[in-house]
């Protein structure tokens, strides 16, 4: 295990392209195991794998069909076991590959490996996808075998120093080789000769305000996109030349949701089958999103980038990515200041209890609720105070002792309401999103002693960011009602469009979650956030916030309190 970690740690310090790949391949596993222990995870070492189930663990999981972790050992001597050494850390998800600098992963799906020697891209009768091999001779089962094994190609020659060679019996390749050719059989969905079809998903009790923010700009870039397609000369597609990109018009459709979350997926499942999409695009959430997000899991259609306050946390899931954990990063900040704070030497005066305020119902309360545990077993004790509807903050706030820290879960017309009472703490956390970010009505009397947990970068870091999109807007007569959501709809919108563009014609839905991943850190116009990253596995792309504080004689600018914080 220790010469593994030197191995990889001389690695990580090269400059060779070849180097940084296999050390981002082997940073993708979930973990890299001594001998004799056993993978992580479901089909740890003794519990067997079905024989339908078997090729699929062993590339995504590492895990032979005896329940055994898979092992394999790379150039250089680094053993690689379970996770660590499971197919999909380098040949993704899809099976289509990765790309660093000048190294690729090429793609192992079946029909990249059984395709005849092409000289020319006339000879090609499949999309184009970096790193894929034409000059060679076709795989059999036979020269596949030996290559997972020996590391030879199907003519013979060594592959690449980035191939581990795996210990396979003949019963586990016969189950990895079916996957492999059962793994690019699917029919892109939602895409035809002439028309890329998407989704974008509203629920019930989405803000009203914000849903027609967000229309309005999904369907004016929808409009533009099919306006000036990339490429508006005659489209380059023949009848064999595959691997050029075919301009097709975008179609977006707008599935509205309606009554109990218990009945969306029926809905969703409905719209689906009348018309397939090859993604959901933004969208916008209320209270609950999870009946969305478990749908587009279970019918394996990404969902990229939906406005919503509470995303759905799950370290699992592949399909739906978030640009921010919402109310729930905004807890974790919250949480690490009032620690770091209650454990700083400097500190005035020990924390002991948490006061937290929230409606009963609103996205407050899962904040809340992310906050008390993030909090549990610190010695800090938190009383939660729900209102109901038709209650005020008054009332909850005149039984609060003033040394308690206080946090407010409140959106502005409850903000708006504390201006009849004076501040009931000397010190005040409250949410950005949902009390209104730069724009919260919160009283002058309150802002000395509140701080704002937020998930963004502040006006003057992003303003160059969303001054594209902002003009935009103004050129095409977009009224700006929800500014954030609207600069994310666009954002998302502008990501799916340049991700579609490096796809060329390879249509596979887990590809387009795999390229968003790989281009969003180079993106420059980020929108309001500083910075965006996907690694795989990963599903909220923005990472940290500030915690901010009202500055001026006025009280009226806010300013940070400390640095990014990545909690």
């Amino acid at each position: 295990m220790n010469a593994n970690r030197e191995r990889l740690r001389a690695l990580a310090g090269a400059r060779s392209p070849a180097a940084r790949m296999f050390v981002r391949c082997m940073l993708l596993a979930a973990l890299i195991v001594p001998a004799g222990e056993a993978s992580c995870g479901e089909g740890s070492a003794g519990a067997s794998v079905t024989p339908a189930d078997a090729g699929a663990a062993i590339y995504q999981r590492g895990i032979l069909g005896s329940g055994e972790p898979l092992v394999a050992v790379h150039e250089g001597g680094v053993r690689l076991q379970g996770a660590g050494a499971a197919c999909i850390n380098c040949h993704r998800h899809s099976g289509l590959g990765s790309k660093e600098g000048n190294s690729t992963i090429p793609p192992i799906t079946w029909r990249y490996l059984v395709h005849p020697r092409a000289q020319t891209a006339e000879d090609l009768d499949i999309p184009y996808v970096p790193g894929m091999h034409t000059d060679r001779e076709p795989y059999t089962e036979e020269t596949l075998a030996r290559a997972v094994r020996e590391g030879v190609n199907s003519e013979g020659q060594p592959l690449s120093s980035l191939m581990p060679q795996y210990a396979l019996n003949d019963a586990d390749m016969t189950a990895l080789i079916g996957y492999l050719q059962r793994l690019d059989q699917r029919k892109p969905s939602g895409v035809t000769d002439t028309v890329l079809h998407f989704a974008t998903i509203i629920t019930p009790d989405a803000d009203p305000v914000k849903r027609a923010g967000m229309l309005d700009v999904l369907q004016h870039y929808f409009a533009d996109k099919n306006a000036f397609p990339l490429g508006a000369t005659p489209p380059l597609r023949s009848t064999r030349k595959m691997m050029f990109m075919v301009n097709r018009r975008w179609e977006l459709h707008v599935w509205e949701l309606k009554g109990a979350p218990d009945t969306w997926h029926e809905q969703l499942r409905q719209y689906l089958a009348r018309q397939p999409v090859l993604a959901v695009v933004s969208g916008l959430g209320g209270r609950n999103w999870a009946p969305v997000h478990d749908f587009c899991e279970e019918e394996a259609v990404p969902c990229l980038f939906p406005n919503v306050e509470v995303p759905v946390e799950t370290d699992h899931d592949f399909y739906s990515v978030y640009f921010s954990k919402g109310v729930l990063l905004e807890s974790d900040l919250i949480a690490k200041r009032i620690l770091d704070e209650a454990g700083a030497r400097t500190a005035p005066k020990a924390v002991k209890r948490v006061w937290q305020v929230y409606r009963t119902g609103d996205n407050g309360e899962r904040g809340a609720q992310a906050l008390a545990a993030a909090l549990k077993g610190h010695g800090i004790a938190v009383s939660n105070h729900a209102l109901a509807p038709g209650d005020g903050i008054a009332h909850v706030l005149h039984r609060m002792p003033r040394e308690d820290v206080l946090v407010l879960w409140l959106r502005a017309p409850d903000i708006a309401a504390l201006g009849h009472a004076p501040p009931a703490s000397d010190t005040v956390f409250m949410s950005g999103l949902l009390g209104g970010l730069d724009n919260t009505p919160l009283p002058a009397s309150w802002r000395g002693v509140t701080r704002i947990a937020y998930p963004f970068d502040l006006p003057e870091g992003r303003r160059v960011r969303v001054d594209y999109a902002f003009g935009w807007f103004t050129i095409r007569q977009i009224p700006m009602v929800a500014p954030q959501v609207q600069a994310d709809t666009y954002l998302a919108c502008g990501l799916l469009a340049e991700t579609l563009s490096h796809l060329v014609d390879a249509f596979v839905r887990e590809y387009l979650v795999e390229r968003i991943q790989d281009m969003l850190e180079r993106r420059i116009l980020t929108g309001y956030y500083p910075r965006l990253t996907l690694a795989p596995g990963q599903r909220f792309a923005s990472k940290g916030g500030y915690i901010v504080r009202f500055a001026g004689p006025d009280r009226m600018k806010l300013v940070a309190d400390g640095d990014w914080i990545v909690p």
